[in-house]
């Protein structure tokens, strides 16, 4: 592929090589663990990683070679990492930055679970974290330590749709030598690309978007080789959190459709961000496509679409849940970015386990509603918020 391609022809034929699969035009699933050599010198250089090749499939297969081409082609990277789902993502790619005694800059308003995993660090293996509003990049600079080794980005932010401008941090982090980590679930590379503004590894829930079907879990990490090498042999091979080659090949599938995919849930989410705004029963509304937005001017400079992801807050925890009841299209469920529109309340669910005061301080109001908009008929979605609304 060459770089004048657009990101909707590379989506299609990103980690494609018909000649090493005998012509196949979709890249086969390779279910094998073990992988013979033709000579002890070729096992000794393939087994030392000093030949290309594959020989145990906890350190990769072809399916999985394929994908992780796919993505890092997509997000413009040097190399790139499948893992078994988004947290092994995660938790791959902070070990590999950090070990013992070092220090986290992190966002206030993050992932539920990587807060929960940071906290993990800080209280059983000595990784010290700072958490910042990370709308404002100096914030990151204010919170840096001599210990510091890590500054940790998701934009947008899950729920809040908090955004941080990425070359602002890429820069504070090049003057301070230490490493940048984003977390491109909910924009996907479609929309933004990290790597592009100077951040040095990104992360993806493949569950999420890049899947974007509802039927698999699975990880990326992509960056350049060091670091994405580091992690294949410390992390993967250690904590055995590799992707399975049937996953990786629907990954792949689910990449073919992501331009069109992505498309859909961008106008789809302006159109119900839109009409969420101007409801008598919204108290406020989370979406980077609104003027609204207070990094609104940084979300046109750094992403290409806004993404299919909303928050919008009705209030209380009772008349969230009353909304929840009340909806027939949006389907009840705890994740996102697939191709039907999945709706949550956040207080109750997924951030149920945070201390209330905790839980306003990052911006996850009682009455806060998480929509992952799908790729239905707008207007029927609108219908079925509305007539949910209206009853709340």
């Amino acid at each position: 592929m060459t770089k004048h391609n657009s990101f909707e022809t590379l989506a299609v034929h990103a980690g494609e090589d018909p000649d090493q699969f005998a012509g196949s035009v979709s890249v086969p699933i390779f279910n094998a663990s073990v992988f013979a050599f033709t000579d002890a010198d070729e096992a000794a250089a393939i087994h030392n990683f000093e030949k290309p090749g594959w020989f145990y499939g906890r350190l990769g297969n072809p399916t999985q070679d394929a994908l992780e081409r796919a993505v890092c082609q997509l997000e413009g990277g040097e190399s790139a990492l499948a893992f078994a789902s988004g947290m092994a993502a995660v938790t791959g790619a902070i070990l590999t930055a950090v070990r013992s005694g070092d220090h986290i800059v992190a966002p206030a308003a993050h992932y539920s679970t990587t807060g929960s995993f940071l906290e993990f660090l800080e209280s059983d293996f000595g990784v010290a974290v700072t958490y910042i509003d990370q709308t404002d990049p100096e914030n990151y600079r204010a919170a840096i330590r001599p210990e510091t080794k890590l500054l940790y980005i998701e934009t947008p932010s899950n729920p809040t749709l908090k955004i941080t401008d990425l070359e602002a941090v890429a820069a504070i982090a090049r003057e301070n030598g230490l490493t940048t980590i984003c977390d491109n679930t909910f924009a996907t590379p479609f929309n933004q690309m990290p790597l592009k503004h100077g951040i040095d590894v990104v992360l993806h829930s493949a569950t999420k978007y890049l899947g974007g079907h509802s039927d698999l879990t699975a990880g990326m990490i992509v960056g350049d080789k060091d670091f994405v090498e580091k992690a294949r042999l410390k992390t993967t091979k250690l904590f055995g959190g590799n992707i399975a080659p049937q996953t990786a090949w629907l990954v792949l599938r689910g990449i073919r459709t992501l331009a069109l995919r992505m498309e859909r849930h961008n106008s789809n989410a302006q159109r119900v961000a839109d009409f969420l705004a101007e409801h008598p029963r919204v108290k406020g509304v989370n979406y980077p496509g609104l003027a609204s937005h207070p990094n609104h001017d940084v979300v046109r400079r750094q992403m290409r679409g806004f993404g299919g992801m909303i928050s919008f807050d009705v209030g209380t925890i009772d008349a969230g849940k009353a909304l929840l009841n009340n909806v027939k299209l949006c389907t009840l469920a705890t994740s996102l970015g697939g191709v039907e529109t999945i709706i949550q309340h956040s207080a109750s669910m997924t951030h149920a386990g945070l201390p209330r005061e905790e839980r306003l301080k990052a911006g996850i109001t009682d009455g806060l509603i998480r929509l992952s908009v799908g790729i239905e008929s707008a207007e029927d979605l609108i219908g079925d918020l509305d007539r949910a609304l209206q009853n709340t």
